[in-house]
């Protein structure tokens, strides 16, 4: 599995989204260890995540649900 920012699950860019979906972690734990982390050392993980941010590629968005129409329009599907 590639490392990609999530799409779905984000609150600023992705990245902690992206994160836990790859480690199979909470997302909103890692929010919060991030945070701290970030308290904890001088603010350096605000510049880790703004490099992960341009680095990690964002995750493509879901293929559109399609259901097509049925052909012979005049009969009801079951």
């Amino acid at each position: 599995m590639k490392l990609c920012r999530s799409y779905s699950d984000h609150q600023v860019a992705g990245v902690c989204g992206g994160l836990a979906e790859n480690l199979g972690w909470d997302s909103g734990k890692l929010r919060i260890v991030w945070v701290l982390a970030t308290i904890f050392t001088a603010f350096a993980g605000v510049v880790l995540y703004l490099a992960l941010w341009y680095l990690m590629p964002q995750e493509p968005p879901p293929a559109p649900a399609f259901d097509p129409p049925p052909l012979q329009p005049w009969k009801k599907s079951t």
